[in-house]
């Protein structure tokens, strides 16, 4: 089954993607719901985030193969660590399948995407064992990680280089039919593969990262875990990225600049 969340008519409402179409549904996403008779082509509707999680998980280095990106660009080795640790990023940074992602006037120097796939958490937990991992997880989607390196290790946090407005593109919609491990991720840029990677290839998978974080912290249904990536993708102003994840969908955003004033230039792209 496949959820969006969209806009139509100047409401939000949550439903069930069938062919062309949504579903509008009514009820909680995570319990009890039931669709309201209303359907539109999906052609009519924009998509939003298919979920505002009550907190926004990250996997950082989960990828061996990204170690060996990280070395080709000059630095140094990342240590692999013995257990997964996860981090945060901000809400706000959210935006959806086909929305605009805004290249800020100040950034300079790599301006990159990451290719990602997210676990939903659909149930509160605690002390969940492997087996209370996997089926805490409703479902599947994906993320765009967007990131201004130069603004990344020139802070202290990662409060601008990856929290940012629309540096978090997720979407189109939440997979609950789809074993991610056994998925390949495709990144096109501009309709040309720029990487391609088994998304099982991880280092700890979404099971080994809840079992951990539940030790210490209650998750709730509506979270949402980003699992890593295997390396990173360049972006400039007027690119379209597509990440594809098999078995889930594909997530398309175009990149736009921002003058000095704080609005949207967009670029023509190139054929």
């Amino acid at each position: 089954m496949k959820y969006a969340r969209v806009a139509h008519g100047g409401r939000e409402f949550p439903g069930i993607v069938e062919g062309g179409e949504i579903h509008e549904i009514s009820g909680s996403l995570f319990g009890a719901h039931a669709r309201t008779g209303a359907v539109l082509p999906l052609r009519d509707v924009v998509f939003l985030p298919p979920v505002v999680p009550p907190t926004f998980y990250a996997a950082g280095f989960n990828y061996r193969a990204h170690n060996r990106h990280h070395e080709e660009l000059g630095y140094d080795p990342i240590k692999v660590g013995d257990r997964p640790e996860v981090g945060y990023r901000a809400q706000s940074a959210l935006v959806g399948h086909g929305a605009e992602i805004v290249k800020p006037a100040g950034v300079e120097g790599r301006f990159e995407t990451e290719a990602e796939v997210v676990a939903v958490i659909g149930r509160t937990i605690k002390h969940a064992s492997r087996a209370q991992a996997r089926e805490a997880i409703f479902g599947w989607t994906i993320g765009n990680d967007v990131s201004a390196r130069e603004w990344q290790h020139a802070d202290r946090t990662f409060y601008r280089a990856k929290n940012a407005d629309t540096f978090k593109p997720m979407g189109p919609w939440i997979e609950t039919d789809v074993d991610p491990t056994a998925s390949i991720t495709t990144v096109r840029r501009n309709g040309e593969i720029d990487a391609t990677f088994a998304t099982g290839d991880t280092i700890f998978d979404p099971y080994d990262f809840i079992v951990e974080m539940t030790k210490y912290i209650t998750l709730h249904p509506g979270d949402v875990l980003w699992m890593g990536a295997d390396g990173n993708t360049p972006m400039a102003v007027g690119d379209v990225i597509d990440i594809e994840i098999s078995g889930i969908g594909i997530l398309t955003n175009r990149v736009v600049g921002e003058d000095a004033g704080g609005t949207e230039e967009t670029e023509r792209i190139s054929s």
